[in-house]
């Protein structure tokens, strides 16, 4: 009767350990999607990469110490609204915020604007909320939040890393030219992503 019993029991212990481990490595592959996922989000869409590139881009033009406190400012305001959107919290116009952040990011490396500094980290840091708060409400179901964020904040800090890299071309007059025309494009495609944001 005992043996019975401990047979019952180890057969009940071998199903569940059949079907969990299964379910433990799905977790794990979600987690590990997550990260992959987010560091390609921000990559996916072209409003987003090119208002990550004139953050570094503007940063260069505005030397130090804008050059590194605009791209650590951005993502980790970034990752405020991303959480807000993780949270669900509803925010009014994100996809307008996103293509005025491309026109006006645009326009300061077009016109090589130089503002004061406090003013220059308040104009990214609001933008970063805005792209933020778009990874945030994007999470793939059974992917892992916290990994997520750090894929997308990664992936947005190379993009700030390739703007700096290719702002520091303003130190020749060539460079300038090269960095107001960037300027240029910047901003008639964020003048596309308001009028498909509005439309």
């Amino acid at each position: 009767m005992k043996s019975g019993r401990a047979g019952a029991w180890a057969l009940a212990l071998l199903a569940v350990l059949v079907w969990a481990s299964p379910t433990q490595a799905h977790v794990q592959q979600g987690q590990a999607a997550g990260f992959f996922t987010g560091l390609g989000h921000p990559v996916s869409g072209l409003d987003h990469v090119l208002a990550m590139i004139a953050v570094g881009l503007w940063g260069a033009q505005l030397g130090a110490p804008a050059i590194w406190l605009l791209p650590v400012t951005f993502p980790m305001i970034m990752a405020l609204g991303g959480m807000v959107g993780l949270l669900g919290v509803p925010l009014p116009g994100v996809e307008v915020g996103i293509a005025a952040s491309a026109i006006l990011l645009g326009l300061a490396v077009m016109s090589a604007l130089r503002p004061p500094l406090a003013a220059a980290v308040v104009l990214v840091g609001l933008f970063g909320i805005f792209h933020g708060h778009a990874h945030g409400t994007e999470l793939p179901a059974g992917q892992s939040a916290l990994l997520y964020s750090m894929g997308f904040v990664v992936a947005t800090g190379c993009l700030h890393g390739i703007g700096v890299a290719v702002g520091l071309i303003h130190r020749w007059p060539w460079g300038q030219a090269l960095l107001r025309a960037a300027g240029v494009v910047v901003t008639l495609a964020g003048v596309f992503f308001m009028w498909r944001a509005i439309a």
